[in-house]
């Protein structure tokens, strides 16, 4: 039997109306419990394996899951020794030809608290209030699990058929899923042909469309640590002779950065940007106009009777869009070695250590860009101090394959159906691991990368929050395309 075309095969109206209620009904109050939980990715909570929280959310999840009757379902959780477990289930196809596997991909791990929330606001404590559910992880993106399944009910609910579909849930996201390789390696011969990839671990450029991800940055993290002194001496008595591990840290980071313009200076940092995705920029750019400078909180203060704002490194919509998709950035995200200003005596520090973070363009090596760091950042230190760069994480970004026809008509039906506008194409400033692994292991899949995480929704930092509106239609958008996956699809 071949799957029905999909204005025939799902009622738009009915599957709206019905995942409205299980969201409001069912899955808000699932999500809420998880908020709840301090589910820390291993890479900010090293004891994760004793406090449980992680075992917590993925065993919540699973319960849930199981709970919704799906017909054909089995799942499991996945435990390899020393790793965070993985939720991994398989619905059979229903009265759907192909031979091929929809896989649905999604993130039970957080971020940490950070500071800055709203004085009403908790990391972990959820609040509900006017279409927003704030807390942490909820939006990046514990809820994906939950709308993945609610969308494959809702197939089955209306009858509708459907290829086999497998779900991979991680917990190492936030640590650059440095325990999903070996599960993928253990579980493909169960994950079988994959034809369509449905990643929700992404964002969107409003809430008005669906938004399609084209592309997403690598990253590289690391720490860069500056020693000069075995201890802290009086800065009196020591400076002038003894170089501060500051200035050698500004001096060193030289190298790697034109701190005037932010531009990375070694050429294996940068490429080529495909003519298309220059296209899809400016396209995106007559949407949004400037909300790529305005969707942040920029810091402003009066200065002589006038609002002064901070301001961005580019006022142009497209270059603005392209500068957090496609250009290396280098960002500084912690330090150590620093004392709080309240404490901060006549002292000459013996170390400075900084935090690094780089998000590499989509179609850089970030292995390569890796060694030549270390080399750069280590080599001929400045007054002979030691200078390591350590505890290094990578991962490749990821460029979209072609769209095929079904699916460019897939994502565009949907998105006027659900959201009564056209389908928009971003990049992605983030980094999705997975994307990368997929797109070797299955290079004709089709990549439904898109994601909840619109303007100020805030992922990673305070007063992080899932649109529920906005959710609520992308878990029929997801529907809609998986009943459009043509059968005996090659």
């Amino acid at each position: 039997m071949h799957a029905l075309p999909l204005s025939q095969s799902l009622a738009p109206d009915a599957a709206l109306s019905h995942l409205t209620r299980k969201w409001d009904e069912d899955i808000l109050d699932c999500l809420k419990r998880y908020i709840e939980v301090p589910a820390k990715s291993p890479m900010f909570e090293r004891d994760w394996e004793t406090l449980g929280f992680i075992d917590r959310v993925v065993t919540d999840a699973a319960d849930w899951v199981r709970a919704q009757q799906i017909r054909g379902l089995q799942l499991e959780i996945v435990r390899l020794p020393g790793r965070t477990p993985v939720l991994f289930f398989e619905v059979a196809a229903s009265g759907h030809a192909s031979q091929q596997t929809v896989l649905v991909y999604g993130h039970l791990d957080k971020q940490p608290e950070f500071s800055g929330w709203r004085s009403d606001l908790a990391p972990w404590t959820p609040k509900y209030e006017n279409g927003k559910l704030y807390g942490r992880g909820g939006a990046d993106d514990g809820y994906a699990v939950y709308a993945s399944v609610a969308a494959i009910q809702e197939l089955q609910r209306q009858n509708v058929a459907h290829p086999r579909i497998v779900g991979l849930i991680e917990t190492s996201e936030e640590s650059g899923s440095v325990d999903l390789l070996p599960y993928i390696e253990a579980l493909r011969p169960r994950i079988g042909d994959v034809a369509l990839v449905v990643c929700l671990d992404s964002g969107a450029g409003n809430y008005d469309q669906l938004w399609l991800t084209t592309s997403l940055r690598g990253n590289i993290t690391g720490t860069l640590k500056v020693e000069i002194l075995t201890e802290g001496v009086h800065s009196g008595e020591a400076s002038g002779l003894v170089p501060s591990s500051f200035r050698i840290m500004r001096e060193v980071l030289d190298r790697l950065e034109d701190s005037r313009s932010g531009r990375l200076l070694p050429e294996i940092f940068h490429c080529a940007i495909p003519p298309e995705r220059i296209a899809q920029a400016r396209a995106t750019a007559a949407i949004l106009g400037n909300d790529s400078q305005t969707r942040f909180p920029w810091v402003h203060y009066d200065c002589g009777g006038t609002t002064q704002w901070a301001l961005p490194t580019t006022q142009d919509p497209v270059e603005a869009l392209l500068r957090r998709t496609w250009r290396p950035t280098l960002s500084v995200t912690g330090a150590e070695g620093l004392p709080p200003l309240d404490s901060a005596g006549n002292v000459l520090r013996p170390y400075t250590a900084f935090k690094l973070s780089i998000r590499t363009p989509p179609l850089v090596d970030v292995a390569a860009c890796v060694a030549q760091m270390k080399r750069l950042l280590e080599d001929n230190a400045p007054y002979q101090a030691r200078v390591t760069f350590e505890d290094v994480q990578g991962a490749d970004g990821w460029n979209a394959p072609a769209m095929d026809d079904w699916f460019r008509s897939a994502v565009q039906q949907a998105s006027q159906t659900y959201f009564g506008a056209d389908c928009g194409y971003i990049g992605q400033g983030g980094t999705i691991p997975l994307m990368g692994l997929l797109s070797q292991g299955f290079p004709a899949a089709q990549m439904m990368v898109c994601g909840v995480l619109g303007p100020k929704s805030n992922a990673h930092g305070p007063n992080e929050f899932l649109h529920v509106p906005y959710a609520k239609r992308l878990t029929a958008a997801v529907a809609h395309v998986i009943a459009s996956m043509p059968a005996g699809q090659a």
